[in-house]
């Protein structure tokens, strides 16, 4: 088999596999439109659920959410940052580097519902936090951490060598370059894995299901210690009443709020991105 043969099969290839892999995506996304979108009205959007979520709307589901992410978003990212500046500046050796790198790529690995199991052993049966969204939020932010974390890396890392060699020699101390240099050019890379990470965490249900939420009755919390609602969970409870025509419509509206926060924040995620790049590039 020559080589143009193996070239134009690998061209074919790869086009069926962006074929393939748009098509069952806007399938998806065409189905939870198609049903979601006769559900979604103002008040859907502005009204608290009742009966069990069968009527009613979703602002408290939707604050819910948006609460539990916004806080895990801002417990992370220091962390990360800090991980990714020791990793990228202070780490010398390549043993130790690749011990923080298969940490790092075993954390992100660990299924979600062991996140939840960890959480309800360690900050509700032994530190008695209790049910709430404080502690639903802090293992998103654990969860997200390894995004977040090879994201600012990356982006740190990218830079050159000769921004640090410059400023150096100019008399800035360490800690200088990091703040005045490194940290500037690489917030890009970590508000971008930020806003995916928050993408995926908006909607997962396993590790905050026992831990932070409750499937009905909840409002907006008033203090740290109280469960929220979100929007995860009350398709959850809503799927368990399927053969209910009511709440089968709300889960599909319910679906469909949720895909389009997580494509917002997907979308953000992007656009701050190639924004960041093309300011680099002038």
């Amino acid at each position: 088999m020559n080589r143009q043969l193996k070239n134009k099969l690998f061209t074919y290839a790869t086009w069926i596999a962006v074929i393939l892999s748009t098509t069952i995506l806007f399938f998806l996304f065409g189905v939870i439109l198609w049903n979601g979108l006769p559900a979604i009205d103002f008040n859907f959007l502005s009204q608290a659920s009742s009966n069990f979520g069968a009527s009613g709307g979703i602002i408290y589901q939707i604050a819910g959410s948006v609460l539990m992410v916004l806080f895990s978003a801002l417990i992370c990212l220091p962390v990360a940052i800090g991980t990714a500046i020791f990793k990228s500046e202070y780490v010398i050796s390549k043993k130790l580097h690749a011990i923080i790198n298969t940490l790092i790529y075993s954390l992100n690995g660990i299924p979600s519902v062991i996140f939840g199991i960890f959480g309800l052993i360690l900050f509700v049966n032994i530190l008695g936090m209790g049910i709430s969204w404080i502690v639903g939020s802090i293992i998103l932010a654990m969860m997200i951490l390894p995004t977040v974390t090879l994201s600012t890396y990356h982006s740190i890392n990218s830079i050159p060598t000769v921004y640090r060699e410059s400023s150096l020699s100019l008399g800035l101390t360490k800690w200088q370059v990091i703040r005045k240099v490194l940290l500037p050019q690489g917030f890009s890379g970590a508000v971008t894995g930020l806003l995916i990470g928050v993408a995926r965490a908006i909607g997962e249900t396993a590790p905050i299901m026992f831990i932070a939420t409750a499937f009905s009755g909840v409002a907006f919390p008033n203090s740290f210690s109280e469960p929220v609602s979100t929007l995860p969970t009350h398709i959850l409870a809503l799927a368990q009443q399927a053969t209910n025509p009511d709440a089968l419509q709300n889960a599909w509206g319910s679906s469909l709020v949720l895909v389009t926060l997580v494509v917002l924040f997907s979308i953000s995620a992007l656009c701050f991105r190639l924004k960041h790049q093309t300011i680099s590039k002038r």
